[in-house]
């Protein structure tokens, strides 16, 4: 009796190590459950954001150019949680699985290249759009870029009086003889082909927007340089003029390029509302879908988001786009080239050749 008596607390004791281990284990899951939790809160918020339209007039317009990023987070975590077996909680990773396809679903069409048919003796309009920071822009090398890419016409955003002067020093006017110059509204239209119908435009923005029409293949077609308040400054005034250059391209015929710097991203609700009035962003059409223009020169941080944009209307079809840095501004530039779609009469003749 004596040696049962003292035997049985020492088996107990046996037991409380592993009871300790057991209890941490289920604190560690229970915690390392928490943080994925905590860390798949900002995804799953801007998700909410972007599907209800939340940004639009408010400062949640500044995080929501992370969307992209937050789908990269929650892919992460859900790897970590798939990877660790003491994470795989069947809500959890349930959770992430649907936090994470619902983001994905909204990204994976910026990747897939449109598939348009373009003619191979369509017109091509070759377009370039620059942010030249107030004026900070190396003149002589915005000329190269221009020579280098052939471009027929050049949208310019925060270029004062000063800048232009030293375009046309650099030689720009070799290049790109007519202008429609605006620095004091603060866009430009340079172009190597005649400029019609030029001025700014009648819309609600806080400054006016510079347009111009150009002849392509027989046909005319509209350009507007845009450049929009910023929502950091104040995201009412940036969704008031998101909201009237969609007025603006509901009005405009099929033959439109809106290019500039929109302080937007594809995630934005006016973004989208704008490209829902009928005009197609050139990068994504082109299955370029992580385009970054924005910011440049920072040190050791490099181009984040894409607020830099060429969208036209469904006239015109993107055959090639991308960016090219250009020294002094802390914007990228775009640099596209658009193909005037046959109309339905040419395009029935060329069937019947």
């Amino acid at each position: 009796m004596t040696d049962s008596a003292v035997g049985t607390p020492r088996a107990a004791d046996r037991h409380r190590p592993n009871d300790r281990g057991g209890r941490r284990g289920r604190r560690g899951r229970t915690f390392g459950l928490l943080g994925c939790g905590v860390v798949l809160a900002g995804p799953f918020a801007l998700l909410v954001v972007r599907q209800t339209g939340l940004d639009a007039g408010t400062q949640l317009a500044v995080p929501m150019v992370l969307f992209p990023y937050a789908a990269i987070l929650s892919v992460l975590v859900l790897s970590v949680m798939l990877a660790v077996p003491a994470l795989r909680s069947r809500w959890a990773v349930t959770v992430a699985v649907l936090l994470t396809a619902a983001q994905v679903a909204l990204l994976v069409p910026r990747f897939i290249p449109d598939q348009q048919h373009v003619p191979a003796q369509s017109a091509k309009l070759r377009v370039a759009s620059l942010n030249a920071d107030l004026g900070g822009v190396d003149p002589r090398a915005l000329v190269r870029l221009v020579r280098a890419e052939r471009i027929d016409v050049l949208a310019v955003q925060q270029l004062p009086s000063a800048g232009v002067a030293a375009l046309a020093e650099a030689g720009l006017s070799t290049l790109l003889p007519y202008d429609e110059l605006h620095p004091e509204y603060d866009s430009s239209i340079y172009s190597r082909i005649p400029l019609t119908d030029g001025g700014t435009l009648h819309a609600d923005t806080a400054w006016p927007q510079t347009t111009a029409d150009v002849r392509v293949g027989g046909r005319t077609v509209r350009l507007v340089a845009v450049h929009t308040y910023y929502p950091l400054g104040d995201a009412k005034r940036w969704t008031q003029d998101m909201t009237a250059l969609t007025s603006v391209a509901r009005r405009s015929g099929s033959d439109t390029v809106f290019l500039g710097d929109f302080n937007a991203s594809l995630d934005h609700a006016p973004m989208r509302k704008l490209l829902a009035s009928g005009l197609i962003d050139t990068h994504a059409e082109l299955g370029r879908g992580w385009a970054r223009t924005w910011p440049v020169g920072m040190p050791l941080i490099p181009p984040l988001v894409q607020i830099d944009h060429v969208l036209h209307g469904s006239g015109l079809a993107g055959v090639s786009v991308g960016e090219r840095t250009v020294p002094g501004t802390d914007h990228r530039a775009v640099v596209a080239v658009l193909a005037l779609l046959p109309t339905k009469e040419r395009a029935d003749q060329l069937v019947g050749e």
